[in-house]
């Protein structure tokens, strides 16, 4: 699989949705994780994302404003122990606490689907960092319908268990703009990482349509004992 350009692929697509990014720096010192939210509507874009203990929520902006807060208010992140977990629901509590009985990532999953918004039924899209002893692997997955077709549901886990230095993995819930709107396709896209975290979070945000960006959460994890910095931007602030 070529590697491409995470701007290119960013700025080539209007409406990839919601985004999870996970890889290692090109100097293979740290983990990366890096999450992104976007909305069409006014709903959607009434968020921020917030820090919360080692992980992050999503709130209102202004919560008068806030019409259904069943699907946009969640966690993305939270950490159990050397486990970070990232995904684009309240399926993080289900991986959360499937992990905490030791079920894997993967098992923990199986009680969950895509999402009941119909035409739409957005995938759910999570991840996990595993750094220990000096040791990093990651995880993604897509729980999706069946072609929009509601009454099946596809599941698919992508495991990393050699992460490569300068490559990281992307995975998001559409695959552009539309009504409905087409779920991603295929394996995680190979994309490029930095090393430097300002950077590449500069990278992301700039390259996020305009209109339709909401929120960016990005973490650079130290491999070697799990120290970690957070940069959070939120268009709404």
């Amino acid at each position: 699989m070529e590697k491409k350009s995470i701007a290119e692929q960013l700025k080539n697509n209007a409406y990839p949705g919601r985004g999870i990014i996970l890889g290692k720096t090109p100097d293979g010192t740290k983990a990366v994780a890096a999450y992104f939210i976007m909305g069409r509507s006014a709903n959607s874009r009434n968020r921020i994302f917030a820090e919360d203990g080692e992980g992050i929520r999503t709130e209102a902006f202004d919560p008068a404003k806030m019409e259904d807060p069943s699907l946009v208010i969640y966690a993305p992140v939270r950490v159990l122990g050397n486990k970070t977990i990232v995904t684009n629901g309240d399926q993080t509590d289900t991986v959360f606490e499937g992990m905490d009985k030791q079920l894997t990532f993967e098992q923990s999953l199986r009680t969950r689907d895509f999402e009941p918004d119909g035409p739409n039924y957005t995938p759910r899209i999570s991840g996990v960092l595993h750094v220990e002893s000096g040791a990093f692997s990651y995880a993604l997955s897509i729980l999706k319908s069946n072609n929009g077709d509601p009454s099946a549901c596809n599941r698919f886990m992508f495991a990393y268990s050699t992460p490569i230095a300068g490559e990281a993995r992307f995975i998001h819930t559409y695959m552009g703009d539309g009504n409905p709107l087409p779920s991603f396709e295929g394996e995680p896209e190979l994309v490029d990482v930095s090393d430097d975290i300002d950077a590449y979070t500069d990278i992301l945000w700039r390259s996020l349509n305009e209109d339709n960006k909401v929120s960016l959460f990005v973490r650079y994890i130290n491999i070697a004992d799990g120290a970690y910095e957070t940069r959070i931007v939120n268009k709404n602030h």
